[in-house]
């Protein structure tokens, strides 16, 4: 069996090792949601991880949820992110954007349009953070089934964008709690047309937004992350048999399109999760979850089981930019500082050292 350190093949690139770096949202965004050279020395300092996937990118200005994200839909969003491929290609690695659409989950102070959509006009639970401080998240406008298209379209040009700007493809992110996951489950879909009311035409969206940007861009650089019954953000997936269904109709929908991975966030050895890989038939990238971290142990067991073919890791790539290495060789980690995960400048971001 391969260790986490042997490089493998995924699309069209020959990654260095097995270890992806995990999308994590950091809030540091320059004016206009553009990134920054402080994310390009970011994204770059981390790049002997086999490949990077980043923080999640709004393909449009309704897709934004949080503050200070950065967006892929203007220019000068496109020339951000040329400097950011370019810093990381110059360090030897390779770089995937995740592009999500946050749905629901926002609110009008946050973006420069008032408007929230989902599948169905069901509030996200509990505040989120704003300028003006925590709120409640509004009820969100149910899109119309007119305007579904227009929504994938946004997805492709940003893919578009993307590709223009000398990234090496893109991630839809179908998870967490987002657009795509509130299309998926029956808790966020409450439709009676063709995109819900069934397993089937709830991951319409999701499989319409894999194949119009594989279409544009390439399957070789297409990704999707999921995260079935994740529960989380009030996306609730607590039917066993609904989600199953649902997960395996997406999954068959884009397996005849050899797009470059699937990810997944849930537990590798789970009945569900080994049914899922086994019909996608491709690159799999194993996230074991928010509740512990990545270790690597834990990481090496997933590789040398053949559970997944890479391993996506969090927080210590954060903390650890030069976590490959440290790994290999049994070099103490850094600890990471959970009071500067979002928002704020090089404090920890871009000042975590590197092994002496």
């Amino acid at each position: 069996m391969p260790t986490l350190f042997d490089p493998i093949e995924v699309g069209k690139l020959t990654l260095a090792n097995r270890i992806v770096m995990a999308p994590m949202t950091r809030n540091r965004a320059g004016e206009g949601g553009v990134p920054t050279a402080l994310a390009a020395e970011y994204y770059a300092q981390r790049a002997s991880a086999g490949l990077l996937i980043t923080e999640g990118t709004q393909p449009s200005p309704v897709g934004q949820g949080y503050v200070d994200t950065p967006g892929m839909h203007s220019d000068e969003q496109v020339e951000g992110w040329h400097a950011v491929a370019d810093a990381v290609h110059a360090a030897g690695g390779h770089i995937f954007v995740q592009l999500m659409h946050a749905g629901r989950v926002g609110h009008p102070d946050n973006k420069t349009t008032p408007q929230l959509v989902a599948p169905s006009a069901i509030a996200a639970p509990g505040e989120i953070f704003t300028p003006g401080g925590m709120k409640p998240q509004p009820v969100p406008r149910g899109l119309e089934a007119r305007e579904i298209p227009e929504v994938v379209g946004d997805f492709v040009r940003a893919a578009e964008r993307a590709a223009a700007a000398g990234l090496d493809g893109v991630e839809i992110h179908a998870a967490n709690g987002y657009l795509v996951h509130q299309f998926l489950a029956p808790s966020t879909n409450r439709r009676a047309d063709g995109y819900g009311g069934t397993p089937r035409n709830r991951a319409r969206f999701a499989g319409e937004i894999v194949h119009a940007v594989a279409d544009a861009i390439g399957p070789e650089k297409v990704g999707i992350r999921i995260s079935p019954s994740h529960n989380i953000q009030g996306v609730i997936e607590d039917d066993a048999a609904e989600t199953a269904a649902t997960y395996r109709a997406l999954t068959e929908a884009i397996a005849p399109l050899d797009i470059a991975y699937l990810s997944y966030l849930a537990d590798p050895r789970s009945e569900l999760i080994r049914d899922l890989t086994a019909r996608f038939g491709g690159v799999t990238i194993a996230n074991g979850g928010f509740a512990e971290v990545t270790s690597l142990a834990w990481a090496e067991a997933v590789i040398s089981e053949g559970l997944a073919d890479l391993v996506a890791v969090g927080r210590p790539l954060l903390a650890n930019p030069d976590l490959v290495a440290r790994w290999h060789t049994g070099t103490a980690l850094n600890e990471f500082d959970p009071g500067t995960f979002y928002g704020g400048g090089a404090g920890g971001y871009t000042d975590y050292p590197a092994a002496g």
